[in-house]
């Protein structure tokens, strides 16, 4: 080793931004998971937390990374042993002290006779016996080269614990390199030292790199970054030390005397450790671990062993994300790449994009108290990912389509100017001919949206439709909650989208009911509270229709319960299972205000309990409607399906009078 630098292109991890060659997000997959937790009563907080645990398909998620990081912290802890210098150096010595003996066996002069006594008087103490040998005069020139070897070693493994590779560079160095060491410490410690009196320069960091820059294969690029990796590292062979016994530090510390057969060494290393010490306190200087393996490890090697374990500490809390402000982009991907490799870390990199993504595209949003919620994009988003519902309703949406859209009855002959929401054929006639009136004023040639007319019709459909869904506890514990809010949301998204003229009403009904936004209903989570209450749900449905009383009102009911709560008249809910007559009564009346309405009534029917579907057979008599039992996987198909067949007078099959139960629950 030369102790000229020159530097060498180097290629590294990209950093310019995210990874251009890295796959994309799948955000449609993120979505469709977080929405089922949320919509489980998870918080989107936690459901984001609980996707980037369990990751995608085809990317393995902060639990996977996490075992890994707990099997490799295992495997070095089980594998190495602290005893491989030790080791090494008794080998040398053993092999020194019986190739001296050969020789002294030959020898027969005086001089020979008590050097053999001196070797017979050696200590058993292998770091002893190396100090008690440093004087000592040997005969056989193989014994000597062994003892060399020894120094030379420990030399090496010394300057190897606080600079990574250095015992592997210095291998059958010379002289010269040797002194090139001990220049390279005096100026790094007269660099640190002047670092810590705020009286270094650029120049001086930049001269010392240039000089003595084949040492720090790190490349540092400031003195704080030559700071940073000598003192982990440091810190790293103080750990090692002191995961040792106390006979194995005693060895050590006589040992290293031995260094180069030098003390200037050491001296310059335990300076160089004191200034690190004194500018990285926050450096763990004080752990330990026991590796109790087979495998011995040198001082350097057990040094790296130790980073690796502080790497892997490290790692572990970081993937965790169980800390105040936890966020992926803490994750080290350089150490995880270092520890597991490159494809663990393209999967953290792309888990912590996945999060940037969610978060910067306005997916999830902070609430008024700080609490992450989804946004309305996220919703509209969630709706586009029913799969189950597009797909069974492939058929169905022609159905509407096949009429002229919007449209119930002939065009009447006149137009009128376009509105959001519209969906009536243009009146291109009319529509170009405003644009060429404008155009002869002098405006500009385009055509606008102000331009366009639609032809109107002998009665415009629009419909208000009240989705009721049981929010009962039965729901949750049934494992019907998530396929109901999908449907609600599957709802949601046709209306907002194709049918923006229509209006819809989210009524949930437990104990009692509420009227609720998208948001809400979809982040309900599941309590226990005894009732079914579709009396209420009932009365504010009949609201909802009598705010549109020009449009169609269809009524569509979600439930796995009969009636057992009502609304008392101070506005108190009144529970009693068996479901009471009084109960059964007030829901039946709501159910004929509704069908005097107009409503169009389709009840979704979910469980096989005898006595719910005769109940809810006769409720749809009585209303004029239809009973669907679907299976859950089909709920939101056949919930869109009743909505889609009710606003084209596509009807299933309807049931007459109301039979035996009229007179019995007449409601007066």
């Amino acid at each position: 080793m030369t102790g000229n630098s020159s530097r060498h292109s180097r290629y590294g991890r990209y950093a310019g931004g995210p990874d251009p060659l890295a796959p994309p997000v799948d955000l449609g997959e993120a979505l469709d998971a977080i929405g089922e937790d949320v919509m489980a009563g998870y918080s989107p907080e936690h459901a984001l937390r609980e996707f980037l645990r369990r990751g995608g398909r085809n990317r393995a998620g902060l639990d996977d990374l996490a075992k890994k990081v707990a099997d490799r912290r295992r495997e070095l802890l089980q594998r190495h042993n602290l005893d491989g210098t030790f080791q090494q150096v008794k080998e040398l010595l053993d092999k020194a002290v019986l190739a001296e003996r050969k020789q002294l066996a030959r020898d027969l002069d005086d001089d020979a006779r008590f050097a053999e006594m001196r070797i017979e008087g050696l200590s058993p103490s292998t770091a002893a016996a190396v100090s008690e040998l440093s004087d000592y005069q040997w005969r056989s020139q193989e014994a000597r080269e062994d003892y060399e070897q020894i120094k030379d070693l420990l030399g090496r493994e010394m300057l190897d614990q606080r600079f990574a590779g250095m015992k592997q560079a210095l291998e059958n160095a010379t002289d010269a390199d040797r002194q090139g060491v001990r220049e390279m410490l005096q100026d790094l410690n007269d660099l640190l030292e002047a670092h810590a009196r705020g009286e270094d320069t650029d120049q001086q960091f930049s001269e010392f790199m240039d000089k003595h820059g084949d040492y720090f294969p790190e490349h540092p690029q400031s003195i704080d970054q030559l700071l940073d990796a000598l003192a982990r590292r440091a810190a790293a062979a103080q750990r090692m030390r002191n995961s040792m016994t106390q006979e194995q530090r005693d060895e050590l510390d006589q040992l290293a005397q031995q260094a180069f057969g030098s003390a200037d060494l050491m001296d310059q290393l335990s300076r160089l450790d004191a200034n690190l010490q004194s500018m990285r306190p926050g450096e763990d200087w004080g752990g330990s671990q026991q590796l109790e393996g087979d495998q011995g490890l040198g001082l350097g090697d057990g040094t790296g062993v130790l980073q690796d374990l502080s790497d892997l500490d490290a790692l572990s809390e970081q993937l965790s994300q169980q800390y105040s402000g936890a966020r992926m982009d803490d994750v080290d991907l350089d150490a995880l790449a270092r520890q597991l490799g490159d494809e663990a870390a393209v999967s953290a990199r792309t888990l912590a994009e996945l999060e940037r993504a969610l978060r910067d595209r306005d997916y999830l949003q902070r609430g008024p108290e700080g609490d992450l919620r989804l946004s309305p994009r996220a919703m509209r988003e969630l709706g586009r990912t029913l799969r189950d519902v597009s797909t069974r309703l492939s058929g169905r949406q022609g159905q509407r389509d096949a009429r002229l859209a919007g449209a119930a009855g002939e065009p009447s002959g006149a137009t009128r100017e376009w509105q959001f929401g519209d969906t009536e054929p243009w009146d291109v006639t009319r529509t170009l001919l405003n644009g060429a009136i404008r155009r002869a004023g002098g405006d500009d040639r385009r055509l606008r949206i102000g331009d366009v007319e639609v032809q109107e019709t002998e009665a415009r459909t629009q419909a208000a439709v009240a989705l009721l869904v049981d929010t009962s506890f039965s729901m949750a514990m049934d494992g019907r909650w998530v396929p109901m809010k999908r449907t609600a949301l599957a709802l949601h998204q046709l209306v907002s989208t194709r049918f923006r003229g229509d209006h819809l009403a989210l009524i949930g009904f437990g104990r009692l009911a509420q009227s609720m936004s998208i948001e809400e209903l979809t982040s309900l989570a599941p309590e226990w509270d005894k009732g079914t209450n579709l009396h209420h749900a009932l009365l504010l449905a009949n609201q909802h229709f009598r705010r549109h009383p020009n449009a169609q009102p269809v009524l569509l009911i979600v439930t796995d319960g009969e009636p057992t709560s009502h609304l008392e008249p101070d506005g108190e809910a009144w529970f009693s299972y068996p479901p009471h007559p009084l109960t059964i009564a007030y829901s039946v009346r709501e159910l004929d205000k509704a069908t005097r309405l107009g409503a169009q009534t389709t009840i979704f029917r979910l469980g096989e309990d005898p006595g719910l579907a005769q109940f809810l057979d006769n409720l749809a008599r009585r209303a004029g409607g239809r009973v669907i039992a679907p299976e859950l996987d089909s709920l939101g198909a056949e919930v869109v399906g009743g909505y889609l067949g009710s606003r084209t007078g596509a009807r299933g099959t309807t049931y007459g009078g109301w039979g035996g139960w009229r007179g019995s629950w007449a409601a007066g």
